[in-house]
């Protein structure tokens, strides 16, 4: 079987190919020119990490790399044959450096600081107590992303909750906000979104044109699980006679430090986008800016000072491991390579073979249906990884920053909302909702089924997300 180090010399090898001279487009290629067949790879990978981790769970936690790196080589090699090794070599190296390797080191920096902060301490759950810390998860998921405020905030929350018998709401609502809604309104909060800001879209558009929707979400989400939690607070013999850790007023941050850390990455994001400077620098026949370098050089600083900073007890209490990093980043290596023509026939529009696609979020006028945008993108984003959903359906729009957040804001805004969103329809629509399922399982709490948690989501979020297709979607 071919091994993934095999892969990865393979891969590296079209990169040399392009360092010693190849040019990076010799071979021009338009989606017009592709068949859908070229999408085949990618929507095999995404239907590989769907699927195979429920179907055959050992199998896929043993060999996730060598699948993800088989559909990648399913494009690469056929696109290299076909439109020569400059070609390919020039997609991979666009792909690597100038969306993969700052997507990575920015989920690799967040995933870092927020497992060298542990909250120490038990409070009493109270209906009042659990709605708070769901709101306060709420917004620290924009500043340090959905999957580190669910880290951070699950095992106080369920040690807080105990000594009751019914917690399982409390864990389901924890996905609906913390671990999806709350990352909706900076690039930080949730990767659709910073794919969104490599593109060019500002910083503070997404909180400009989503704080309306959020807070809408979050807050109807708050009050319907206040109310569901009060009453079963209230019912008899909801409280065990005995508290497996006794409750104290007393919360500490260990690690603090870390939060000096998430400061610097939020300041490093905001310089990258907002300092324009004319000096660029070329690697593998991709320019690639000052601020940009300087963003990612003070990412992988960042990453190494948590390390360094960060007691080693801390990282033990958080159950610290880099395996779940390991497996983003090799699925998502697959995944930016695969997508690149499934993006450039989208490009192609109406004309192009995915056609009948760009005709069903589109209006009889030719302009975008943010209604329509809305469902597609939240459809795909409930199954499948929202960040290439959402790659798919900017692209759809016609993948220009300046237009989608002027003259097309609301197709912009569906896109970002339905990608965020619904990422809490099931378990596997975003990464830190199975991430959170398993925290809770480990400590006892007895979570649905994969069907039995969409009962809870459609009953629940399918009304308000009906609800806001009415009010900023039409």
């Amino acid at each position: 079987m071919l091994k993934t180090r095999d892969v990865a010399r393979l891969l590296l090898a079209l990169l040399i190919a392009l360092a010693l001279g190849l040019p990076a487009h010799a071979a021009e290629f338009e989606g017009r020119q592709l068949h859908v067949i070229w999408a085949l790879p990618f929507a095999g990978l995404l239907l590989s990490i769907a699927l195979l981790p429920l179907l055959t769970p050992f199998f896929w936690h043993r060999h996730f790399g060598k699948i993800a790196a088989a559909w990648s080589l399913a494009f690469l090699l056929p696109f290299a044959l076909m439109f020569g090794a400059s070609a390919a070599a020039g997609s991979l190296g666009h792909a690597a450096i100038a969306e993969y390797i700052p997507f990575i080191l920015l989920l690799t920096a967040l995933f870092t600081v927020a497992g060298g902060i542990f909250i120490k301490g038990n409070l009493h759950g109270s209906p009042a107590l659990n709605t708070s810390l769901l709101a306060i998860g709420a917004v620290l998921a924009s500043l340090m992303g959905t999957t580190g405020a669910s880290m951070l905030m699950i095992r106080p929350l369920i040690r807080a909750n105990d000594n009751r018998v019914h917690k399982v709401h409390i864990v389901i609502f924890f996905i609906f906000i913390v671990s999806n809604a709350g990352g909706s309104l900076t690039p930080l909060g949730d990767p659709p979104l910073f794919l969104g800001f490599l593109k060019g879209v500002d910083f503070f558009w997404t909180v400009q044109h989503l704080f309306q929707q959020t807070l809408f979400l979050i807050g109807t989400l708050l009050g319907l699980f206040y109310l569901l939690d009060w009453w079963h607070y209230h019912r008899r013999e909801e409280i065990l006679p005995i508290d497996p850790t006794p409750d104290s007023r007393r919360v500490q941050f260990e690690g603090a430090g870390n939060f000096l850390l998430l400061a610097a990455i939020v300041g490093l994001v905001l310089m990258s986008g907002f300092w324009k400077s004319p000096i660029t620098i070329t690697i593998l026949g991709n320019p690639v800016g000052l601020p940009h370098l300087l963003r990612d050089a003070g990412l992988i600083v960042v990453t190494l000072v948590s390390l360094r900073w960060t007691p080693t007890k801390v990282h033990a209490d958080n159950e610290f491991s880099w395996a779940p990093m390991q497996e983003v980043a090799k699925l998502f290596a697959g995944i930016f390579l695969t997508i690149i023509p499934v993006i450039a026939m989208l490009k192609a529009g109406i004309e192009g073979p995915f056609g009948a696609i760009v005709g069903a979020v589109t209006r009889p006028d030719g302009s975008p249906d943010p209604a329509m945008y809305f469902w597609a993108t939240g459809a795909l984003s409930s199954f499948l990884d929202n960040a290439p959903t959402y790659l798919v359906f900017f692209n759809t729009a016609g993948g220009d920053p300046v237009a989608l957040m002027t003259t097309y804001a609301s197709t912009l805004a569906a896109i970002s909302a339905g990608a965020v969103f619904m990422g809490a329809n099931s378990y596997i629509g975003n990464a830190p909702n199975l991430m959170v399922k398993a925290i809770a399982e480990s400590r006892g709490v007895a979570m649905p089924s994969f069907f039995g948690y969409m009962a809870w989501s459609t009953l629940i979020l399918l009304p308000l997300f009906g609800l806001m297709t009415l009010i900023w979607f039409r």
